[in-house]
């Protein structure tokens, strides 16, 4: 008697992007607490956390600021979404680079 197969169940590898995570590196020092004081949407709570919080609600991404320049973007759907957020963050930050 032969053996039945299953059929095969087909499956959906289709996707969507989320979410992506990027860094970059400013090479510049950042002055945390200016920026917070001096630029709308940036919070900074050195006790709770060592980077200051950029949101740009415009693009829809979080960005997070550290003193050595290094950045952290998030909540980006596209790589143009990423260049977008760091450079809108680089003109905001541009009277607080050392």
């Amino acid at each position: 008697m032969a053996k039945k197969t299953k059929p095969k169940k087909r499956i959906d590898t289709s996707f969507k992007v989320e979410n992506i995570v990027a860094s970059a590196n400013l090479k510049v020092d950042l002055d945390l607490f200016n920026i917070a004081m001096e630029v709308d949407n940036v919070e900074y709570e050195p006790e709770q956390f060592p980077g200051a919080i950029m949101r740009l609600k415009d693009i829809g991404t979080t960005l997070l600021l550290f003193k050595n320049g290094k950045v952290i973007c998030s909540g980006a759907k596209s790589e143009r979404q990423i260049s977008q957020s760091i450079k809108k963050a680089v003109e905001l930050l541009r009277d607080f680079i050392h």
